[in-house]
């Protein structure tokens, strides 16, 4: 993957660790955890796993601390069902919903014909079991982990009830993949809510995380470098979809694309094969946004793929 790692966490818990998201699980990152668990965490056990979202980077190995060391899981109740529902969803080809979607997306003949014919993304690939039993996490809760007090605020758009936390006793602030600081989460819609607007979601969770930031925060993300000036950071992730909007509107009253064909417009850099599916579920959730606002609408079809005009 382009994005080749994820930011883990570790706070001391006295008699052992709470972590914030664990990685894949893969060969390579059971290694590595190993060689964490055995040298800076002191053979320690790992108490508790705290997943921010669901996405398999961040509680890929959940299941596995749970296992071997008795680990307590938080998650939000949204995050939990949507992991265990798609750790049970495996399929060795497409589904016909699937093939219908990136087809009205506008995804080309040849590439449709050579995914349907390729075993998709399973969730479980890279997710060890997840156990029953999870504590749950709220929007507004205060939670203690770390020596610190944090508050829970939950975050849309990227995946559904992101967990960031605020720590009420310092300026830490861990984000996960809602608080970046260079670059863009995606922000994508799929076959199993085709008409959502993640992109809608994400403008206000942003507008209201807004009114929690502060200059002396020290954002702690999901990927990338930690970072400071988080209010500036929030204000130009909104402008810069506002702006990929407005750029799509305007392209749109000229003349009608797909989803698939506004990628120059949203991405302005080729988009190749191996990113071609996270383009395509982007493409679609700004359209879907500039549909729900009303600005633009259906003027006809090509191949099987809407075109959209403004």
């Amino acid at each position: 993957m382009a994005l080749d790692h994820v930011n883990i966490y570790a706070l001391e818990e006295g008699d052992g660790w709470t972590i914030i998201d664990t990685g894949f699980d893969t060969r390579l990152t059971r290694e590595i955890w190993g060689g964490l668990r055995s040298g800076p965490l002191g053979g320690k056990p790992v108490r508790r796993v705290i997943g921010t979202h669901h996405h398999p980077d961040h509680i890929g190995l959940a299941g596995w601390f749970m296992r071997s060391d008795g680990a307590e899981l938080m998650m939000s109740r949204t995050a939990w069902l949507t992991a265990r529902m798609l750790q049970l969803d495996l399929q060795e080809r497409p589904t016909q919903e699937a093939l219908a979607f990136w087809r009205r997306a506008g995804m080309p003949p040849e590439l449709l014909e050579k995914r349907a014919g390729e075993r998709p993304f399973n969730f479980a690939d890279v997710v060890a079991p997840i156990p029953l039993g999870y504590t749950r996490l709220t929007d507004g809760q205060e939670v203690n982990f770390g020596g610190r007090r944090w508050r829970v605020a939950m975050g849309h758009g990227h995946a559904p009830c992101h967990a960031t936390f605020w720590s009420q006793d310092d300026d830490l602030v861990i984000g996960g993949d809602q608080l970046l600081s260079s670059i863009s989460p995606n922000l994508g819609v799929h076959p199993t809510e085709p008409e959502a607007d993640p992109v809608g979601e994400w403008l206000e969770s942003c507008t209201r995380l807004l009114e929690l930031a502060e200059p002396r925060h020290f954002v702690l993300p999901g990927h990338k470098l930690p970072f400071t000036g988080l209010p500036d950071r929030l204000r130009q992730l909104i402008d810069n979809h506002h702006g990929a909007l407005d750029r799509v509107e305007t392209a749109l009253r000229a003349a009608p694309r797909s989803a698939v064909e506004c990628f120059d417009i949203l991405f302005k850099r080729r988009i190749d094969e191996s990113v071609f599916g996270l383009a395509l579920v982007e493409a679609v959730a700004h359209v879907n946004h500039l549909r729900h606002k009303g600005v633009i609408h259906a003027v006809g079809e090509r191949d099987g793929a809407a075109l959209w005009g403004a």
